[in-house]
């Protein structure tokens, strides 16, 4: 018997491949950044994430409870009110998501431009204006060096 040499058919590569997707979500990230501050009921993080659908927040919330990241508190109120919180585990996944997430909200101007650029939408100069507008970077030589690579 041969073994297959795909790197994913180790059934250890497929856990961690699995579970890197899910902890790599856009909606887990957005999800253990809300809960990262405080508890949050189920509302007040739908209004926080925004553009996340009640039945994704649902299914993205009982998969991290699943996983041991999230605890959800129901309490004896009328109606109940239910309450998630990041557990220990959840705290820790919270560290490098939010570093994630910090580091996607501070370049995505710089994301954009690259993007545009690369595409031919506009041109270089008013490319680097507008991010200089913003006070974001400063490298109009560099995006101009990048423009003429891609001619």
């Amino acid at each position: 018997m041969t073994e297959n040499p795909h790197p994913h058919s180790n059934p250890d590569c497929r856990a961690v491949s699995e579970l890197l997707g899910r902890v790599g979500d856009k909606w887990t990230v957005l999800i253990v950044k809300a809960l990262e501050a405080k508890p949050r009921r189920f509302n007040e993080m739908k209004r926080e994430i925004g553009g996340i659908s009640q039945q994704m927040l649902t299914r993205t919330l009982k998969t991290l409870e699943r996983d041991g990241m999230v605890a959800r508190t129901v309490h004896a109120t009328v109606p109940p009110q239910v309450e998630y919180a990041l557990t220990p585990l959840g705290r820790s996944l919270a560290v490098p998501v939010t570093a994630l997430a910090d580091w996607t909200f501070a370049h995505l101007p710089q994301i954009h431009v690259n993007r545009a650029a690369y595409d031919g939408g506009a041109s270089a100069s008013q490319l680097a204006a507008l991010l200089e507008l913003r006070g974001k970077i400063t490298w109009e030589g560099d995006l101009d060096e990048m423009r003429r690579d891609r001619l």
